[in-house]
């Protein structure tokens, strides 16, 4: 199969809203807490996410600095790659979905799929209130269950990191060349057609 090199861009080539704009997977953290009802929002907006049949599967593990023992129960899981800048996140949610139907037990094809629109009205939120939201891949999946207790039925999604911003020079060199550099993207025709493959 003949590989192709992708062409990106870091110009904002259409009009977007502010907040997508604005919205950044940064690693460096201030040490301000978050505020128990811009909390409480992060959570509301998930809520209001469109699902399939109006399922919700969506279930989130959170933690702040101020609750050690959970907070280090989700820090444990991450990679140390991820530990060596989320370790001074105030808050820690891990996201999951259930795998089945709650009306009937049937499977959930699209279960992942609302989390992950669940996730993103999240991150939009905390970008309304000048935080930062990093996802991450990156977390030893068997570890976070045992960790957390989860039962079986959860599809684990992305773990996160949340915040205020902090300053960029806190970060080790490679990643704060990482966190000034512009955010590139693919161009659309790159991944949209309006034509048959």
């Amino acid at each position: 199969m003949e590989t192709k090199t992708m062409e990106t861009s870091s110009i904002i080539e259409s009009a977007v809203l502010g907040i997508i704009k604005d919205r950044r997977s940064r690693r460096a953290y201030s040490d301000k807490p978050i505020e128990p009802e811009k909390l409480k929002s992060l959570f509301e907006a998930a809520r209001w996410a469109p699902s399939s049949n109006n399922e919700q599967p969506w279930t989130y593990i959170y933690a702040t600095k101020d609750q050690p023992d959970l907070w280090n129960k989700l820090f444990d899981a991450l990679n140390d790659s991820n530990k060596a800048w989320a370790a001074h996140a105030p808050l820690l949610v891990l996201s999951m979905a259930r795998k089945n139907f709650t009306a009937n037990g049937k499977p959930n094809g699209n279960a992942k799929y609302d989390l992950g629109g669940a996730n993103a009205f999240l991150t939009l939120q905390a970008t309304e209130f000048g935080m930062n939201t990093h996802q991450m891949g990156g977390y030893d999946h068997q570890k976070a269950i045992a960790n957390l207790n989860i039962p079986e039925g959860y599809e684990l999604g992305v773990m996160m990191a949340i915040g205020y911003y902090g300053d960029p020079e806190t970060l080790a060199d490679h990643l704060k060349v990482r966190e000034m550099a512009p955010r590139h993207r693919y161009m659309q025709q790159e991944f949209v057609l309006n034509k048959t493959f």
